[in-house]
């Protein structure tokens, strides 16, 4: 019976671990999406508006066909560009915090195996620091990326 109970309290330790990370991640993604959404609205609005416009001018009765494709082909390259950095961007920072919680879970598993006291609570706070890292990082790469596609604060057109 005794065994039956520690399974249930390891069981139910992993849970409310699990639910502590998954609300951490959460935060993350609110982070990002706070830090972020400048260049989204620049990506969304801005780049999306002079592409739409620059099209539009393609649409000349003097043009051919041929003409009027590759010119609007042409019109989408800037924004295609940002949305690749941007995207490359944001996969770099996805991946570093998934190999940050690898590294924790590894660890857990390991001391796991080792039957040591405080493997869990070790997880959780490993984990922690890795979201925290990633989470200070949000606001040098959103630097990063508003450099890169040349916007300033309060930048709205």
């Amino acid at each position: 019976m005794t065994v039956n109970r520690m399974d249930h309290f390891a069981g139910a330790e992993e849970h409310l671990a699990q639910q502590r990370l998954r609300q951490k991640l959460d935060e993350v993604n609110v982070a990002a999406q706070n830090n972020l959404a400048p260049i989204q609205d620049h990506v969304n609005f801005t780049l999306q508006k002079a592409y739409f416009k620059c099209a539009y001018e393609c649409f000349d009765r003097s043009r051919r066909q041929e003409e009027i494709t590759t010119c609007v082909e042409n019109c989408s390259i800037p924004l295609a560009n940002v949305q690749q950095t941007f995207d490359a961007e944001m996969q770099k920072f996805q991946e570093k915090l998934n190999r940050s919680l690898m590294v924790c879970q590894d660890r857990y598993e390991s001391a796991k195996l080792q039957q040591k006291g405080g493997a869990m609570n070790d997880m959780i706070s490993c984990a922690d620091e890795a979201i925290q890292d990633s989470t200070k990082m949000l606001p040098l790469l959103a630097n990063k990326l508003k450099s890169s596609f040349g916007i300033k604060d309060n930048d709205s057109s």
